[in-house]
């Protein structure tokens, strides 16, 4: 948050980082940030965090780097002018973008009816010139978990294939696919990001898990040193909070139930969320509301543009007092345009 601003549009952490992190940040002094940064300990940190071996982790430099060097990885293993790429609609727009980025096709699979997940259209989907599936669970901008098993599905039936299950929101959803998964789908890769929980998306951090041999292609994508000192000193101090992350998820859960309850009074459809945010539908109304936030000092998503989501709002759910002003300010603006 700013001074003067809400910022509920890009699903940051509406509290801002654990003061620890804050703390580790001024111990930095000037030969550490004259020195290329070491990642042998904090990776170490993250992974037992995790609950795998150091090898199966890969540090990034947000977790879009993790997902450009997939994005690379995929147009490697074959003619890049035959490389396809799979995603359903609608997701994170960066998936899109790393594929135009490397030259693959695109198949962009339809959302089902209230953003149930296509898992048989998927499985159809897919060829020998397939080489990412893009996942998200829970997905953005619908918050709908992943079924149970369709990413394994969905690898098995992709041996080829890297299958990229982006878990930005995991620490909201309280699950995860990492754990024995690795063995059994090698090529399945889970995408973790510390933006979020943590709230380092300033430093821009994430991380890359998969099975061992997956994880070291990977690597080579990426160019050495690519997470600054101060994200690195900064995870390791975040790391060692879990109190202030699971004060900051029991917030966000409580604001989702807030905004759920909203929805209901004003007879607004919205999809229950397993990550921090909910999508609402305000109709032909999501444009001009979207102003009216902005002039009151928040900023909300406008996902009208994405597949399925005409009308539609995307709300970040963080601090409980944050959301109820945002409740408080769609009150006002609602009945205003009713009267």
């Amino acid at each position: 948050m700013t001074a003067d601003r809400l910022r509920l549009h890009f699903n940051e952490n509406t509290a801002g980082c654990s003061p620890a992190v804050i703390e580790a940040l001024r111990t930095l002094t000037a030969c550490d940030i004259a020195s290329y940064p070491d990642y042998e300990d904090v990776t170490a940190k993250v992974a037992a965090w995790l609950g795998v071996a150091g090898a199966q982790v890969l540090l990034t430099n947000g977790l879009d780097e993790g997902l450009y060097a997939i994005a690379q990885h995929g147009v490697r293993r074959g003619p890049g002018s035959d490389a396809r790429f799979i995603q359903t609609d609608p997701t994170f727009e960066m998936f899109e973008e790393f594929a135009r980025i490397v030259g693959a096709g695109l198949v962009r699979i339809d959302p089902e009816p209230d953003f149930g997940f296509p898992l048989e259209r998927v499985l159809a989907a897919i060829t020998a010139h397939t080489r990412v599936i893009y996942l998200v669970d829970p997905n953005n901008p619908t918050g709908r978990p992943l079924p149970a098993g369709a990413a394994e599905s969905i690898a098995s039936a992709a041996p080829q294939a890297i299958v990229l299950v982006d878990e930005a929101y995991a620490d909201f959803a309280g699950r995860t696919l990492i754990g024995q998964v690795f063995e059994r789908c090698p090529n399945l890769v889970v995408g973790r990001t510390f933006a979020k929980g943590h709230g380092l998306a300033g430093l821009r951090v994430g991380a890359l898990v998969g099975h061992t041999a997956t994880v070291a292609a990977l690597r080579r994508m990426i160019p050495p040193f690519n997470v600054n000192v101060a994200a690195i000193r900064a995870l390791d101090a975040a790391l060692t909070d879990d109190t202030y992350l699971h004060w900051y998820v029991a917030q966000a859960v409580e604001s989702r139930r807030a905004i759920a309850a909203f929805c209901e009074r004003r007879g607004l459809t919205y999809w229950p969320s397993a990550g921090n945010f909910v999508l609402v539908r305000v109709g032909d109304r999501a444009s001009g509301i979207t102003r009216d936030l902005a002039a009151r000092g928040i900023d909300v998503r406008d996902k009208s543009a994405a597949p399925g989501c005409a009308g539609c709002l995307r709300l970040t759910a963080g601090v409980i007092a944050h959301t109820e002003q945002l409740i408080t300010a769609l009150e006002d603006i609602l009945a205003s345009r009713t009267n």
